[in-house]
């Protein structure tokens, strides 16, 4: 069994009581589940924990993987996992992405998650859950770009399969902290379990 620090315990408690209420409602068999995740990532960490998040949700359904700058989300997905930086405790921004730029990072300042979800079509009651990276220093401090793109999803007729999720980096470039790569991989495959209406002891 993989190890998991208290803070992941305490975020699939929503997850598995999600489960438990969709089981009796979604079927299982023969039926193919498609997750969509996209990212926006600065200095490749939000990019990697997309990437462990991708390998989780394959462990029970079909996902891909795009980043912001690679296209819409396509017809016939079951759920959205979106991803991106925390930047002044929300989504970045055209200026924020312009002051990472300076430190180094590669990317293109005009586009980021908060672009891309201008163009988010209406849900129709799609599922969605919602990830972050944060810098370990204000992990206690409110507000974080997955809540503000939650909030964004939701207003456009998405469901929260469970609450947003934070993965956390030394400094602003990186590194990852020790066991978030694993961490993400686990909290894809629960997303992915709970999708499909299995109920899972996850210890």
């Amino acid at each position: 069994m993989r190890p998991r620090s208290p803070s992941h315990v305490r975020s699939t408690r929503g997850i598995r009581r999600d489960a438990r209420r969709r089981s009796l409602a979604i079927p299982t068999q023969g039926v193919t589940m498609r997750g969509f995740v996209v990212y926006e990532s600065l200095f490749g960490n939000t990019a990697r924990i997309a990437q462990a998040v991708v390998d989780g949700l394959t462990e029970h359904i079909d996902a891909e993987i795009h980043s912001v700058a690679e296209g819409k989300l396509p017809e016939g997905t079951d759920l959205l996992v979106m991803g991106g930086p925390t930047h002044a405790f929300s989504m970045s921004r055209a200026t924020t992405r312009q002051d990472a730029v300076t430190q180094g990072a590669n990317a293109d300042p005009k586009l980021g998650l908060r672009e891309w979800l201008e163009k988010l079509p209406e849900g129709n009651d799609k599922m969605f859950a919602a990830f972050d990276t944060r810098v370990e220093m204000v992990r206690r401090l409110p507000g974080s770009a997955a809540k503000a793109a939650a909030k964004v999803a939701r207003e456009r007729g998405y469901r929260p399969l469970t609450r947003p999720e934070s993965f956390y980096v030394k400094d602003t470039p990186g590194p990852l902290l020790d066991g978030e790569m694993q961490r993400a991989e686990v909290w894809g495959a629960q997303l992915a379990a709970s999708l499909v209406g299995e109920v899972r002891d996850w210890g």
